[in-house]
């Protein structure tokens, strides 16, 4: 394949590649893998930690190219001769101590985690087991904004989704970006810090074309993503919300709707 012919094609990873209950078919992985034996340029980008998607990568057999982690905040490149397996490439942070402690005055009994690069979490009380990788340390919660951070995760299970969002607009949460996941979680990045953002600088570092560039995903922390690809594919799934930001719809989770739209990719010219 010619190096213009390339695809950069973005793939958003829990209810996209694999299921909420952390199950990826054989399909999956190997239109992945065709996919990269053709040449295109498989980008994971998630909303998930790097310790998080590294082990993701080596499910789908990914050994080498690039890793979108934090929504935007944190770029990897996967290099199995580095001590970590990846380098970083770019790090974006913020400080977290305005908008926790405006938080926490509305949501005292919420919990509030910072992510420790390719290491884990700092909390101020445990989450749920399953819910954030890496390891795990309990400290004070002025500790919390002890240096800048690329990531906030807020947990509050009397929440909805739609309380995440007014309560952001009523408090005017000005200096981050903020995705709203399930009902009881919210993620808070760098302003203007988003999957695509980070994207854009892999896009231009690849030499990829803009036309060139294909992303599918099925949250909220998607929607620019989807925006900024040629070709944004929201799964079947997803709110109106994500599906008004794609160009197209596929086939939902349960009926592995990736790997009904990375398999035309294969044809594609």
């Amino acid at each position: 394949m010619a190096d213009g012919d390339a695809l950069l094609v973005a793939l958003d990873v829990d209810g996209t590649l694999m299921s909420y209950d952390q199950e990826m078919s054989d399909d999956v992985r190997d239109v992945v893998a065709d996919l990269r034996a053709a040449g295109h340029h498989v980008v994971l980008a998630s909303g998930r930690s790097l310790v998080a998607m590294t082990p993701v990568a080596e499910i789908l057999g990914i050994d080498s190219g690039w890793l979108v982690a934090s929504n935007g905040s944190v770029t990897a490149r996967l290099d199995q001769g580095a001590a970590e397996g990846y380098v970083l490439e770019d790090v974006v942070t913020f400080d977290p101590g305005p908008a926790l402690r405006l938080l926490r005055e509305h949501l005292p009994n919420a919990r509030y985690a910072v992510e420790d690069i390719g290491v884990g979490f700092r909390m101020n009380e445990l989450f749920p087991d399953g819910e954030l990788d890496g390891v795990h340390r309990v400290v004070a919660f002025d500790e919390l904004w002890s240096g800048e951070v690329t990531r906030v995760v807020v947990r509050a299970p009397e929440s909805t989704s739609e309380d995440f969002h007014e309560l952001v607009e009523r408090l005017g949460l000005e200096d981050v970006t903020y995705a709203v996941g399930w009902t009881a979680w919210m993620d808070l990045a760098p302003l203007g810090v988003t999957k695509a953002t980070a994207l854009e600088q892999v896009r231009r570092t690849l030499h990829v074309q803009p036309h060139r560039t294909v992303a599918i995903g099925d949250g909220r922390n998607d929607v620019d993503m989807l925006r900024w690809a040629a070709r944004g594919v929201a799964m079947g799934h997803a709110d109106a919300v994500v599906r008004e930001a794609a160009d197209e719809v596929t086939g939902s989770i349960e009926d592995d709707g990736a790997v009904q739209l990375l398999r035309t990719l294969l044809s594609a010219r």
